[in-house]
This record gives C-alpha cells, structure tokens and sequence, in this order.
C-alpha cells in the first residue's frame, strides 16, 4: 500500500468535508487541537486560523465538540480502512500483519497532526460520540487480533497472550502520532518498515531466513 492508497481523500487535504467553509474550519480546528490541545484551543481561535468570525463557524458546526467529533470519526474510520485493506490481502499472517502495521505506522507519521487529535483526544468527546469512537477502535483491534489468531493457528507465531499482543502492537503503532517529527531522519515509510519488523520480532513469527520476517 501506497501513501496515496491510505489516504484516498487526501489529494485535497479533508477532501470528504464540505463545503469548502467547513473544511476550512476543519483543518483549522486539527491545527489548533494538535498544538495547544482541545480545551485550550476556543472556537476564537479556529474560526481566526481559518480567515472566518466566530459566527462562521457556528453556521456549519453547532460546538466545538461537534468539530471535535467530525475530526475523530473521519480519522478512526480512515485508520479501520487502513488496517482491513492490510488484513483482507493474500498473504502469511506475517505479511498480512506487516502490511497492516506498516500502513498504520505511516498515516499516524505522514498525519501526526491529525493522528494526535484523533487518538488522543477522546475524552473530550460527549458520552454518545465516545461510545460511537470506541466501537470503531474495538473494530481496529479485532482487525489485528484476527490477524495475531490466524498466526498463532498456522504455527506463525507464538503468542500466548492474544488480547494483550493487539494492545501492545496498536499501542505501538498509536504512539508514532506522539513523537514524530517530520524534520527527523526518518520519513513515515522508513518508521512503518522499522514497525513492521519490530512487531514480527515481538510476536516471534517464522521466517526461513532467520531474521524474524517473513
């Protein structure tokens, strides 16, 4: 999978959203949570990063959290598209689950900013909208886990503790979105292949060449 291929909206950044106000306002809004956080930033200051008043951006978003919402769904369902087009691939499981890891490494790096607010910002959201986001996130993880089971089934890998691996390997992958700089020596595919092999070691897959890929 591409960079292209993970993002098929991205060719105009949010490209989903519209109208063109509201993903102004979008983008704005993503900017501002990812630098200052989501209840430091004030409606304020997103309608001034985008160009607009304050009353603009009541027309297209009734709150902040309803912003906040619209970020956080349009990202977590990108993120499920990522990892089901990887595990839906022909393939080992050690190739299905590089290619899932790798993928997801390289949105949460090519779009740390958007990957911050995302998967670091759900307790903001209203009760209704979390439960919405954690069921799309328990969707995420039975992607991996089936994945992680089909491995321990054909001999793959050896991992005693299911459950426990797909937290530890989505928890890995999550926290590239943390770090990332994209003035760093690594780019996003270099970060995704280094997670790809980091993840095999960790979940001992079978390899004819020793090395712990397959």
């Amino acid at each position: 999978m591409t960079a292209a291929d993970d993002m098929t909206c991205e060719d105009v950044p949010w490209g989903e959203v519209s109208p063109e106000a509201a993903r102004k306002l979008l983008i704005a809004a993503v900017e501002a949570f990812a630098e200052r956080g989501y209840h430091a930033t004030t409606t304020r200051d997103i309608a001034g990063r985008a160009g607009m008043s304050p009353a603009a951006l009541y027309i297209h978003y009734k709150t902040k959290e309803e912003l906040l919402h619209r970020i956080s769904r349009i990202g977590h369902d990108r993120a499920l598209r990522i990892l089901s087009v990887a595990a839906e691939r022909e393939g080992t499981p050690g190739e299905r689950l590089a290619g899932a890891v790798s993928s997801f490494v390289r949105w949460h790096a090519g779009r740390h900013d958007t990957a911050r607010v995302v998967q670091y910002e759900l307790d903001a959201l209203s009760p209704e909208h979390r439960t919405e986001i954690v069921e799309l996130r328990r969707r995420s993880d039975a992607v991996i886990r089936g994945i992680l089971r089909d491995g321990v089934e054909s001999g793959d890998f050896d991992v005693p503790d299911v459950p426990g691996t797909t937290l530890a390997v989505l928890s890995l992958c999550v926290d590239v979105a943390r770090w990332f700089n994209t003035r760093g020596h690594r780019t996003p595919d270099e970060v995704g292949e280094l997670y790809a092999g980091l993840v095999l070691r960790m979940v001992s897959a079978r390899s004819s060449s020793g090395d712990g890929r397959d």
